[in-house]
């Protein structure tokens, strides 16, 4: 009876086995998918080390990288693709949904994916480096042009000739990895060409074309692929889809990471704290501020910035509340100056998604310059007309005879009983006005002196 009870045991696990949900390709795992949507950034980075982390921990058989994006920073882009190379699962480079695209940064990591795959509608390509940010062209300043640098060159051109070639060598040592088309990877950043999903297929920059995941795994299935440095057949067919949502804090940090935003949260940090000290008691403008400068500070520090250009920002910041406690008009325009002139060379490197946008810097700081004149105004005001203090407020001051008596007694000024004398007869209950203050005593006198009887 034991014997025939451990093997109908040993059939019904059998049996379970047989019907479980995940036991297709016969390993019972997962292929995840995580979606980059938008520029790359730091946000992007953090999400894609995130997905890798989980899918390692949950023994993934693949990981799905979808990817519609306009490109982005070089920064990101190259720690994107060097997480990719030391991945120990497979990834499968996914452009997707019809209609999107992998430009730019987007084609260098499709490139570095073990597989590679669009779906019908998308893109590819236009992989040429964007200008070095700084400093924005101003008119008469063709002749710079004409400078040449050690090797003959024009300076400007020297520079982005090193870049390209940075960026070819990049795309074709990928492309020798995974087996694609290096050549059209070097055209893609010489001179910027795109191609479609299908022409994608025939120059062999893809492995296939698919229409939604399902067919991608199919297609992906049997497939050979060099991961972590050994050999591997992909097991895809079947497998279910697990989508990785982004956390909260991804989503934040894809917010303030853009540098236009990062400049704001600073701003409304910087005047959070002004008013704060200008003011103590009021809490919610320091609690606010702080957090502001905190977060657009930590947002900067994950950009490729110039801190020469944060640091004349800061200056003209500086500038323009020193104008609010001591106008000037130098210092104010002096702090306008400096901080546009900032703001053009704060990035480093540009890309798609992370530039400078004038229509939030010219508005930031116009609203800045009008918030420090209108604070000079009040400042210049009140010392034009300081206000009156101790006696000189008291003057003038109407009160009421409480009890009097040679010359002397006490009235009723501001809802307190004060000592007061007179050069004149006062009776209790007469309206009589403040003409000095002494030693805490007051002197009054009747306030119509051409009436000689005090109204009660």
């Amino acid at each position: 009876m034991s014997i025939a009870r451990v093997a109908l045991f040993a059939a019904a696990l059998m049996a379970a086995a047989a019907v479980s949900p995940f036991s297709s390709a016969g390993s019972g795992r997962v292929a995840l998918s995580v979606a980059i949507d938008g520029a790359i950034g730091p946000a992007s980075t953090r999400q894609l080390e995130e997905a890798f982390d989980t899918a390692a921990k949950r023994d993934a058989a693949v990981l799905i990288l979808q990817l519609d994006t306009p490109g982005g920073l070089v920064t990101s882009m190259r720690e994107m693709i060097a997480d990719i190379l030391a991945s120990p699962v497979p990834v499968i480079g996914y452009v997707a949904p019809s209609g999107g695209h992998a430009a730019s940064a987007g084609t260098y990591i499709l490139y570095a994916t073990h597989v590679a795959a669009m779906a019908p509608g998308t893109n590819l390509g236009a992989a040429t480096p964007v200008e070095l940010g700084g400093l924005p062209a101003l008119p008469g300043n063709e002749k710079d042009k004409d400078q040449k640098d050690a090797t003959g060159q024009p300076e400007g051109d020297a520079m982005m000739a090193k870049v390209t070639n940075d960026s070819v060598a990049l795309i074709r040592s990928l492309a020798e990895m995974r087996g694609r088309n290096g050549d059209w990877g070097e055209k893609a950043v010489r001179e910027a060409a795109s191609l479609s999903a299908n022409a994608a297929l025939q120059e062999h920059v893809i492995d296939f074309v698919a229409r939604d995941t399902t067919e991608l795994l199919q297609l992906a299935d049997g497939r050979t692929v060099e991961v972590a440095g050994r050999k591997e057949v992909l097991a895809t067919k079947g497998l279910p889809v697990e989508t990785l949502e982004p956390g909260w804090f991804i989503r934040l940090l894809a917010v303030i990471t853009d540098p236009n935003t990062a400049i704001i949260l600073m701003l409304v940090g910087v005047y959070g704290l002004i008013f704060e000290f200008t003011s103590p008691g009021a809490v919610a403008p320091g609690v606010i501020g702080t957090i502001c400068l905190v977060l657009g500070l930590y947002a900067l520090n994950l950009l490729p910035i110039n801190y020469t250009g944060l640091a004349l920002m800061l200056l003209g910041v500086a500038f323009l509340v020193i104008e609010a406690f001591n106008p000037t008009v130098v210092l104010g325009l002096g702090g306008v100056a400096a901080f546009l002139l900032g703001s053009a060379m704060l990035l480093r490197v540009e890309g798609p998604g992370f530039a400078m946008s004038w229509a939030v810097i010219g508005p930031a700081a116009a609203l800045t310059l009008g918030l420090a004149l209108l604070t000079g105004t009040y400042v210049w005001a009140a010392r034009k007309n300081p206000p009156r203090v101790g006696g000189e407020a008291m003057r003038g001051l109407p009160v009421e005879i409480l009890d009097w008596q040679s010359g002397e007694g006490h009235v009723l000024a501001l809802g307190e009983r004060w000592r007061a004398k007179a050069g004149e007869p006062m009776q209790p209950g007469d309206r009589v006005e403040v003409t000095d203050l002494s030693d805490l005593v007051l002197t009054v006198r009747r306030r119509d002196a051409g009436n000689n009887g005090a109204t009660k």
